[in-house]
């Protein structure tokens, strides 16, 4: 499996912070160097990944996380991959605002507010996604998932969103709150079984 994150316009220290929260789970990805690239390059990425991934991570099923301007990236990058004959197992797309996610493999969406989340995924047919209630700060949605509590989203039969936020075998009308931190570890594990 090869982990890809593609970062937005930050700091690269609110990366090593989100790969701190996220180390077991996330210690073994690619990083887009977004302080060297265009964090919005898909053509970028793409030259990044063909030069420094080896033969085997090219040709292993990937899943793309992408923040913010990285999300546009990241999609466009997954295009790409599946185009070229490899497998996406998923996209988990965090804060990507206003970028229109579709694909043939399963996207999640997590946003730092209920709004955002509201506003991007209308008429999308998307996978379990997430937002942060009480609402953070964007840019702590990446340096520390951790902290960012909110609602877990499950999609209906009928493929409209449900919020839903039961963690197991709890009935759908439970209320609980869940970490940003904790669905990434939820959606990578499931992943990557």
């Amino acid at each position: 499996m090869t982990l890809i994150l593609c970062p937005g316009v930050h700091s690269a220290q609110l990366t090593q912070s989100f790969l701190n929260e996220m180390a077991p789970v996330c210690g073994d990805s690619v990083v887009f160097p977004t302080e060297c690239y265009l964090a919005y390059s898909p053509w970028q990425l793409t030259q990044f990944l063909e030069t420094t991934l080896n033969h085997t991570q090219l040709h292993q099923p990937a899943i793309f996380i992408g923040f913010s301007a990285g999300v546009v990236a990241a999609i466009a990058t997954a295009w790409w991959w599946q185009f070229n004959g490899r497998s996406v197992k998923a996209l988990i797309a965090l804060d990507g605002w206003g970028v229109p996610l579709r694909g043939s493999f399963p996207i999640h969406r997590m946003s730092h507010d209920r709004f955002t989340h509201w506003s991007s995924t209308l008429g999308e047919s998307l996978e379990d996604c997430f937002y942060a209630d009480p609402a953070i700060e964007h840019l702590d949605l990446w340096r520390s998932p951790s902290s960012a509590y909110g609602q877990w989203i499950r999609p209906t039969s009928e493929g409209s969103l449900l919020e839903d936020v039961s963690l197991g075998s709890a009935p759908r009308s439970s209320s609980a709150q869940i970490t940003a931190a904790h669905f990434l570890r939820m959606l990578l594990q499931r992943y990557r079984s």
